[in-house]
């Protein structure tokens, strides 16, 4: 049996769903909460034979009485990059993460966990997923939730420098900008793509924040889009090679624009582009990233070879299937 956290939320339940199809046990730790209509959370995971819903607040007495899964894939967190509520990121994502793994490593147990490209801050120091205590130092997170991810990692390198006891397997992954099918209860930490494709479905203009760096067209911010199947066969190709462990990019290592992004979504509908400019909201000026660009050479070398998806075609796909189908979800 497999346990996955945050099973029900976007990149958790395409990893379900993945391992599903492969015909695993695997049991949903989450809350499913009330949702708008047509957006719930249980949806993203109605289409698939799962050993059952596991409540988080029953999560370690599930841990001391059940048999032990072979791997815990921990994607639960608060994601919101704008929460200001410390305790709260605090418990979640830094203490649940450290706890699990601590109890891994007492009980050999595999743990895959998500970590986060937040934790680069403004990138003035590389997107490099290096692992030592010395390099993750430097980084300085934007936010509250990029703040919860390094931390975490920070901790995990502690404990490997010193010798301390880890899980057979453990590997964090640095998620850069997903998106893909089961983001429709996200809200506003949607991906851009959803948010640009209901937007161009009212007849509206997609809108896109303006630069306000010399230098830095508007539109022209850039980031690493990573399709959510790109992202899950990072984590079935780890579940299949148990002999690797670390901590690693998950990204496409391209840089492309919003526009290029958003361009993508209307040639997908085949529509001609109409675009605007709005100013950037008061609570993510100083804290947005202008660039991110995972390097992919530490998965690479570990013998990671699967090409990502082009984002035209990621973008195509996620519309197409999904978007304007008349269930959208997996």
């Amino acid at each position: 049996m497999y346990l996955v956290t945050g099973g029900a939320g976007f990149i958790g339940s395409n990893l379900v769903a993945a391992l599903c199809e492969r015909g695993a046990e695997v049991l949903v730790c989450d809350r499913l909460r009330a949702g708008d209509p047509g957006r719930e959370k249980w949806r993203n995971i109605a289409h698939h034979n799962i050993a059952g819903i596991l409540p988080p607040d029953q999560l370690w007495d599930w841990l001391a009485e059940q048999p032990k899964p072979e791997a815990i894939f921990h994607l639960g967190a608060v994601s919101d990059t704008t929460v200001r509520d410390g305790d709260a990121v605090a418990e979640n994502n830094l203490s649940l993460t450290l706890q699990l793994w601590s109890w891994c490593a007492r009980n050999g147990v595999r743990l895959i966990y998500a970590s986060s490209a937040a934790t680069y801050g403004d990138g003035g120091h590389g997107f490099e997923d290096d692992a030592s205590p010395q390099f993750l130092s430097r980084l300085r997170p934007l936010n509250l939730y990029g703040w919860s991810k390094h931390a975490t990692d920070r901790r995990v390198a502690d404990l490997l420098a010193r010798g301390s006891a880890a899980p057979p397997q453990w590997a964090g992954l640095k998620f850069f900008n997903v998106y893909g099918p089961n983001e429709h209860h996200k809200g506003r930490m949607a991906s851009v793509v959803l948010h640009k494709f209901r937007q161009i479905m009212t007849g509206a203009p997609a809108t896109l924040f303006r630069s306000d760096r010399e230098g830095i067209a508007d539109g022209e911010q850039l980031r690493d889009f990573i399709h959510v199947d790109d992202c899950v066969g990072i984590m079935l190709w780890l579940l299949d090679n148990p002999q690797i462990s670390g901590l690693f990019n998950a990204g496409t290592g391209t840089a492309r624009s919003f526009l290029d992004l958003t361009n993508a979504i209307y040639t997908a509908l085949g529509k001609s582009p109409d675009i605007a400019f709005m100013e950037m909201p008061a609570d993510l000026q100083g804290k947005y990233q202008y660039f991110t660009q995972a390097r992919m050479d530490r998965l690479r070398e570990a013998g990671f070879a699967a090409n990502p998806t082009p984002l035209e075609d990621g973008v195509r796909r996620y519309v197409q299937d999904f978007l304007m189908a008349e269930d959208p979800y997996r």
